[in-house]
């Protein structure tokens, strides 16, 4: 309970009080993906299972993707993990693992071990492949390597080391193969100068046919990867000693061609079985952009490049390794890459078409444009290797009246490679035309869009009852009133109730009377806004309003500890003692932290006059319980009444509502 004082003259003096009750309280692109591996030691392509495997020396592993990158499968245990070999059914993967001495098997459907092969002690198993038969295996380590190979075809495993019998080797020699010369091996060292050799293994030994090293080597650097062409008759090589990867003749291993690159420091290469050559350089050698370029075998100048880049601050955090980096597919669709940031994290990088020339297609149009008048796209088409005569590329509008795309007539694109499209948009709105260029088997497809915004007629919208205020729980009918329109006759409407913290959530949704009109019927408790939405069609843009009204509260205000009543002037008078305090109890619609605000006058020279007002909070049931205290002097005709008053009561949820007023008297 909450006490004040009343005293007589003109005010009631509002002191020391206590309140009763407790209170409220949003073509397939070129991508890429992590590699949960700390080291790169080789890369192959499964096209039978869509695979791609990686080996993680410093790891012991072996890692199975997708070609969308996502990791399938792993196998462990495999200490130093590096070369890796399919078999020609792509049935089974094998593994150089030399810090086990051993060559393992993989099945590549279930990416599980199948099987081990020793090589023999010490011998460090590195690089293989699949050649006459056998699968070789490079192997040796600093100052000492030679060629083994391991047959599989009988009963139980046969291996048979040294097989170069010259001492070509001074570690363990890089190998390549391929199905088109099956008899044919080739070999490079990584770390002891320029070093090749080709050897004839249809025989199912080794024996050296070509050798190029040492002062007969074109270049003083060492091969750091190799490839075979499909059909055997050349072998191209990467090397750190200039801006090109050699290619040479595997009959006599004299030079045939070089590949030309912007970049020194080449690290790896591959060829696909159409013979298309990618060849990549390494981060640092190549002003911090990881770089790979892809020829048409014979061309000097790339089909494609592709440069792998990720900058952090305005440094390119990726390099491409060295040997076992790249990797085509089987059919050629697409070139897979190893890289590695600055710190350590490895992604695998997807080109897709590696063999077609990249296209790129720009497109313009207005930003604004009317409804059923003339406008005109334009665009440009590029591509490094030109675009035939002809060319065209197809148009596609999308509207209102069209969603799914309508096809328009083709443009043909000039010779400088410009096109322009004429168009007179039906519908208005958001119009999206879109220029697709279909590309063919040496040039890539490519589409680009643009947005104009075509004008609309306009409409009115009106929501009823605005500004006016009701009483607390009044079922009050709103009408939304929607002009002329071209389609559409749809509205949805909305209320936003003040304090619930909703926000504005659908009340109706329907087609108009034929009078336009619109009507749902709510029961107001807060202050409401009502607000109808119309989405617009092809001829007329969308349109919005809305509608506020207020919500009294629920306001009472008793006394008690009265002796009697009596009905003066119209009203009931309530008459206390001057020793006694009246009680006065306000009920008001609750809220969170709301306060009553009791005013209190005094009628003097003929006129009610203010004496005073305070604000009493309510309890969580929205009771409030006032002693009137002090000095009561009798005679005077005083009056009280409980108001909510919008914002000063402690919120702003419903409007200033006013109670009645209630009339007292003291008496002796």
């Amino acid at each position: 309970m909450r006490s004040i004082s009343a005293v007589t003259v003109l005010a009631v003096a509002l002191g020391s009080v206590a309140l009763i009750g407790s209170v409220a309280g949003a073509a397939v692109a070129d991508s890429s993906a992590a590699l949960p591996i700390t080291s790169s030691g080789d890369i192959i392509v499964d096209g039978v299972h869509r695979r791609v495997f990686v080996s993680d020396p410093s790891g012991g592993k072996v890692v199975a993707t997708d070609y969308d990158g996502t990791v399938v499968g792993t196998v462990t245990s495999l200490p130093q993990a590096d070369g890796l070999e399919l078999s020609a059914d792509s049935a089974t993967l094998y593994v150089a693992v030399p810090g086990a001495d051993e060559i393992v098997a993989v099945d590549t459907a279930t990416v599980t071990e199948t099987g081990r092969y020793a090589t023999g002690d010490g011998t460090d198993p590195q690089h293989l492949a699949l050649a006459g038969g056998k699968l070789w295996f490079g192997y040796g380590s600093d100052g000492h390597g030679n060629i083994g190979s391991l047959d599989l075809s009988g009963g139980q495993a046969q291996v048979s080391l040294a097989q170069d019998a010259d001492g070509t080797w001074k570690d363990a020699p890089l190998l390549d193969a391929t199905p088109g010369a099956p008899g044919t091996l080739a070999a490079g060292s990584r770390q002891y100068y320029f070093t090749l050799g080709v050897y004839d293994v249809s025989s199912g030994t080794a024996g050296r046919t070509a050798f190029l090293g040492g002062q007969d080597a074109a270049i003083g650097n060492t091969a750091e990867d190799l490839a075979l062409t499909p059909d055997g008759t050349e072998l191209v090589v990467a090397t750190t000693a200039g801006d090109f990867q050699q290619v040479f003749r595997t009959s006599d291993l004299s030079e045939t061609t070089r590949y030309p690159s912007s970049y020194w420091q080449q690290r790896s290469v591959d060829v696909a079985p159409d013979g298309l050559v990618a060849g990549g350089t390494d981060t640092y050698a190549s002003f911090n952009r990881p770089h790979v370029s892809i020829y048409k075998p014979g061309d000097t100048t790339p089909r494609r490049t592709a440069n792998f880049t990720d900058y952090q601050g305005g440094v390119a955090q990726e390099t491409l390794l060295d040997h076992g980096d790249l990797a085509f597919a089987p059919d050629s669709s697409r070139l897979f890459a190893v890289t590695r940031d600055l710190s350590g994290r490895y992604r695998l990088r997807v080109v897709t078409d590696p063999g077609k020339a990249v296209t790129t297609l720009t497109v313009n149009a207005p930003a604004t444009a009317d409804r059923a008048k003339s406008l005109t796209v334009s665009g440009n088409v590029t591509n490094t290797l030109g675009l035939l005569a002809g060319t065209t590329v197809a148009v596609t509008r999308t509207d209102l009246e069209s969603p799914n795309g309508k096809a328009l007539a083709a443009a043909t694109v000039k010779a400088d490679g410009t096109f322009s499209v004429t168009d007179t948009p039906p519908a208005g709105g958001k119009v999206t035309y879109k220029i697709s260029y279909a590309g063919d088997a040496d040039r890539t497809a490519a589409s680009a869009s643009d947005t104009v915004e075509v004008s609309r007629n306009p409409t009115t919208l009106t929501v009823n009852k605005n500004g006016n205020v009701y009483d607390y729980a009044a079922n009050v009918t709103f009408t939304a009133h929607l002009g002329t329109t071209y389609k559409n006759r749809t509205l949805s409407l909305y209320a936003d109730t003040a304090g619930d913290g909703k926000g504005a959530y659908p009340v109706k949704t329907g087609t108009v009377n034929s009078d336009g009109n619109l009507s749902v019927t709510l029961t107001l408790k807060r202050d409401t806004t009502v607000s109808a939405s119309f989405s617009g069609d092809a001829r007329t843009a969308p349109k919005t309003a809305s509608s506020w009204v207020g919500a009294r509260v629920k306001v009472s205000l008793s006394l008690s500890r009265f002796y009697k009543t009596a009905t003066v002037s119209g009203h009931t008078r309530y008459y206390f003692r001057k020793t006694t305090n009246p009680l006065l109890t306000t009920t008001m619609t609750a809220y969170p932290g709301r306060s009553q605000r009791l005013q209190f006058q005094i009628y003097s020279d003929g006129a009610w006059r203010s004496a005073g007002t305070q604000y009493f909070k309510l309890d969580s049931t929205g009771k409030s319980l006032v002693e009137l205290g002090g000095t009561h002097q009798t005679g005077y005709s005083m009056r009280v009444r409980s108001s909510y008053i919008d914002n000063s009561s402690g919120d702003t949820v419903n409007s200033t509502t006013n109670g009645s007023w209630k009339y007292f008297t003291f008496t002796s």
